[in-house]
């Protein structure tokens, strides 16, 4: 179960004295994973962002072919300390990213050691900005979307899952998580089939997913409107890239506490490392190469979309 392993890191990450470090003390008791913090100040501030590396037996790390999965925890803060007290609901990005590593690297010491890598990143800030966005209050960040890509979106990954706390909003009314169509290098495509299938398998429920617009798939600071932040790192690779939405039923804001629900981001935990396991093993796809080929044979490539300006 993904609930203990959930638990677990959000007591650690609710702690106005968190940072990186400790995060990455998480994983010391595992040798065959990797773990590391870098931070980085910003005119807002600073931040620890923290990378997690779990290898497979086939992984390219260890000289294999197996595909690599890309999970990020993507948020602005998990705290804005000291307008706020204690974790925020945009913290359940970090929250997830961080429990589906531990329950992989737990995996890895009871003999369940997946085909490929993965690779888990996130960013550690409990005393982030808010700013002002419709309908209700957003979570800042300290550095610019630029530096959260460049730290968070890693090269070498063949599939990207972006998990983001998505309650400040009236376009997604559902509690527990949800999917995005499939982004890539400036197409929405079809939502996958295979993402559907592992959803409604872990959840035992219907399939939930989430529109998007051209809007949700440019870069930020372009002055056009976005749902969050949650399709970002399609800005910054050529990889697909789906959005993990933990969401809720009300308008919640991103910088509320209180709001974070354990059972829903253990949810979106088993939904992740059940994703691991089959793409390693390259029995989930999250596009078909072959229509995005037609695709851009007729009507060209959509590239420019990542771009601030075309």
């Amino acid at each position: 179960m993904s609930l203990q392993q959930t638990l677990q890191v959000f007591e650690l990450l609710d702690s106005a004295y968190i940072d990186g470090q400790q995060v990455v003390d998480l994983f010391a008791a595992y040798p065959g994973v990797t773990a590391s913090t870098k931070r980085v100040s910003g005119p807002k501030g600073r931040t620890d962002f923290v990378r997690i590396d779990i290898p497979g037996a086939q992984g390219k790390s260890n000289g294999g072919s197996a595909p690599t999965l890309g999970i990020i925890g993507r948020l602005g803060g998990i705290g804005a300390r000291p307008t706020r007290i204690g974790m925020v609901s945009d913290a359940d990005g970090a929250v997830a990213a961080v429990s589906s590593a531990l329950k992989l690297a737990q995996m890895q010491t009871k003999g369940d050691v997946l085909a490929g890598d993965v690779i888990i990143t996130t960013h550690i800030c409990p005393d982030a900005p808010t700013r002002s966005h419709e309908p209700v209050d957003f979570m800042d960040s300290p550095c610019d979307d630029i530096t959260m890509n460049d730290n968070e979106v890693i090269a070498g990954v063949d599939a990207i899952l972006s998990i983001d706390t998505t309650k400040g909003n009236r376009i997604l009314n559902h509690k527990g998580y949800a999917l995005s169509p499939t982004v890539k290098e400036g197409y929405i495509l079809r939502v996958s089939e295979d993402l559907l299938r592992i959803m409604e398998m872990t959840s035992g429920k219907p399939a939930v997913t989430f529109p998007i617009t051209t809007q949700d798939i440019t870069p930020y600071g372009n002055g056009v409107y976005h749902l969050n932040s949650i399709l970002q790192p399609s800005t910054a690779t050529d990889v697909p890239v789906v959005g993990v939405a933990i969401c809720a039923e009300s308008v919640v804001p991103g910088c509320g506490t209180g709001a974070s629900h354990e059972v829903d981001i253990a949810l979106a935990v088993k939904f992740a490392v059940e994703v691991a396991k089959e793409f390693g093993r390259e029995t989930c796809h999250f596009y078909d190469p072959q229509e995005y080929a037609l695709l851009l044979s007729l009507y060209g490539s959509l590239s420019h979309l990542r771009t601030r300006k075309a």
